[in-house]
């Protein structure tokens, strides 16, 4: 089956993660992704590492696949030239350099316009091109610290702590893909093209959702609960005899059920503990109280339970646990296939589930310039910088 996005050609001058993953998805949604780099190939993340297989680094082959590649010099007049050349023909271009770059190259939206005017043409930048940090590099570390996200992660013993993967780049990626299929969407009405300025800092405070939220409504300054909830008691981590596990309970008929599975029904009809707001105003009672019940059992014990009864919890696993399990691998959510470099290789598959036009494995994440050939064959030879 053809993919969603089948016959959609985008350019991708991106590197590093936010650019790539969102191009991976557009890739795995039926796209003809193209990725251009300098000749010998200039996205960082192909020596981020260890580990390598075969000099191939895993970071790189994480956000890659379904895509090919050419190699260019845009600082000479043939790469920009074969740029221009392929516009033509091209639906999207992404790139992810400092703002003004583009201009300097003489490949803006404006001038790319001229050339197609169905372009659509995002821009992924650490701040932005508007405002006074427009000119600054962003990385997602950074980003994380600036945008609040960091002083609500982690606890009073932790001081701020990052999330554990780069979620800023993750989430940009993703709004860009969002973006990128509405503007497309769009053309097929107007028949015109536009620009999406899409920035890491922008993206991370719109994460903040409910605590930025909680903010916004009280003026109170949040502090880092580490694996507590700011709205909803009982929702975290708790120790058992034997490990940790997830309790989320969302409702009050959840905790009614939940204390009589800790053999504990008279919590749910305490007024301190009978509604959520209570729970929440009466937390560091309440957790302690239901801490010590947990912890006679081991996990097993009280996951059983709480699936019995509808309540929702998990285990916590390590990345052998995940992807030994069953569920994921009943989803295809782990995807092989053969690199001509790394050998065989092991991925993370696509979420994305569609009934008509399911995402495929349609192409190893590519070597630099394995595609000069096929992409460029009816430009001059010239503007190929291998």
């Amino acid at each position: 089956m053809s993919g969603a996005l089948e016959k959609i050609r985008v350019l991708d001058l991106t590197r590093v993660l936010a650019g790539p993953y969102c191009t991976m998805i557009l890739g795995d949604l039926g796209a003809e992704v193209i990725k251009v780099e300098a000749p010998g190939g200039s996205d960082e993340t192909r020596k981020w590492g260890p580990p390598f297989q075969n000099d191939v680094s895993a970071y790189y082959l994480c956000a890659n696949r379904n895509k090919k590649s050419i190699t260019l010099n845009l600082k000479t007049e043939e790469g920009i030239q074969t740029i221009k050349e392929l516009i033509k023909e091209s639906d999207v271009i992404i790139h992810n350099f400092k703002t003004g770059t583009m201009d300097r190259f003489g490949i803006d939206y404006e001038q790319l316009a001229e050339i197609n005017p169905g372009i659509v043409y995002c821009s992924i930048t650490g701040f932005g091109e508007t405002g006074p940090y427009k000119d600054l590099p962003g990385y997602d570390f950074i980003i994380q610290g600036m945008s609040g996200l960091m002083s609500i992660t982690g606890d009073d013993q932790s001081g701020p702590q990052k999330v554990g993967v780069a979620i800023t780049d993750i989430l940009t990626g993703l709004y860009a893909a969002i973006g990128i299929q509405a503007a497309l969407l769009e053309r097929e009405k107007s028949g015109k093209g536009q620009k999406l300025d899409l920035s890491l800092y922008d993206t991370a405070v719109s994460a903040l959702i409910n605590i930025g939220s909680n903010y916004l409504m009280s003026g109170k300054i949040p502090s880092r609960l580490g694996n507590h909830h700011a709205n909803i008691v009982p929702y975290q981590t708790f120790q058992t005899m034997d490990g940790e596990i997830v309790v989320a309970v969302g409702n009050d008929n959840q905790f009614k059920a939940f204390c009589t599975i800790l053999g504990k029904d008279q919590y749910s009809e305490d007024e301190r503990f009978k509604t959520n707001p209570a729970r929440v105003e009466n937390r560091d009672i309440i957790v302690p109280l239901i801490q010590e019940i947990l912890v006679t059992k081991p996990t097993s014990y009280w996951l059983d339970k709480c699936h019995e009864n509808n309540i929702p919890c998990g285990p916590i696993q390590n990345l052998q646990e995940v992807t030994e399990d069953p569920q994921l691998q009943a989803r295809d959510m782990f995807l092989e296939t053969e690199h001509p470099t790394a050998g065989l290789i092991k991925m993370i598959g696509s979420p994305l589930k569609l009934s008509r036009t399911p995402v495929s494995l349609r192409h190893h994440p590519p070597n630099a310039g394995e595609h000069n050939n096929e992409i460029l064959h009816s430009i001059n030879k010239s503007n190929i910088n291998q």
